[in-house]
């Protein structure tokens, strides 16, 4: 299930919707393994009397119990989504009562990516994301290759600095020198060329 389009803004661009990793469901599928597999064990060995029937019994409350397990990990993977849009960062999960986050672009300071071993051989990971909110910091987990998700976060974040700026520099009231300040450090990491710097600093002085 994506996310819904109407809860974007106008002119709100998706660059990502993202499910959680399918290492998401590894605890429940290898608890309904396991369980399917003392079932196969204890028929090969055909336990009888009372501890048999109180054996067969149980593994069939484990299958199901693992089965509904599955299930429920199912309807939360599909009602969980990690989006990155043109404004801001979104996460959101729920199947009947629903819990979000939304980061603006312009809050965000820091991202970290973590992978142990084992997830880097898997494609997932962990995100860490600073902002400047009250939260301060949000971890989020099982997130698909989340090295290629920090760079997209940078990327659109570089995209909606220069929105800003270019719309801005129609009458903003943000002080002038805070705006070359920022433009300057844009130049600095290369998401904004000199002739484009220069051509932005003659609007904002009215030249």
């Amino acid at each position: 299930m994506s996310y819904p389009k109407k809860l974007l803004n106008d002119y709100e661009t998706v660059a990502v919707d993202l499910h959680p990793h399918w290492w998401h469901f590894a605890e429940p599928v290898s608890a309904l393994v396991g369980s399917i597999i003392f079932g196969i064990l204890a028929l090969v060995f055909d336990v009888r009397g009372t501890f048999g029937d109180l054996l067969k019994w149980l593994v069939i409350i484990l299958i199901v119990v693992s089965a509904i397990w599955v299930v429920v990990r199912y309807l939360k993977w599909m009602t969980t989504n990690f989006v990155i849009t043109s404004d801001r960062l979104i996460f959101r999960a729920g199947v009947i009562a629903k819990m979000g986050i939304e980061i603006p672009l312009e809050r965000v300071n820091n991202v970290h990516f973590s992978q142990t071993i084992f997830e880097r051989m898997t494609g997932s990971g962990d995100l860490l994301i600073e902002s400047g909110g009250e939260g301060g910091q949000q971890r989020f987990t099982d997130i698909r290759r989340p090295d290629r998700v920090q760079n997209l976060i940078h990327s659109q974040m570089e995209e909606n600095e220069k929105r800003r700026f270019t719309v801005g520099t129609g009458g903003s009231t943000t002080d002038v020198a805070t705006q070359l300040e920022k433009l300057e450090g844009m130049v600095e990491r290369g998401t904004l060329s000199p002739e484009e710097f220069q051509s932005q600093k003659n609007k904002l002085l009215g030249g």
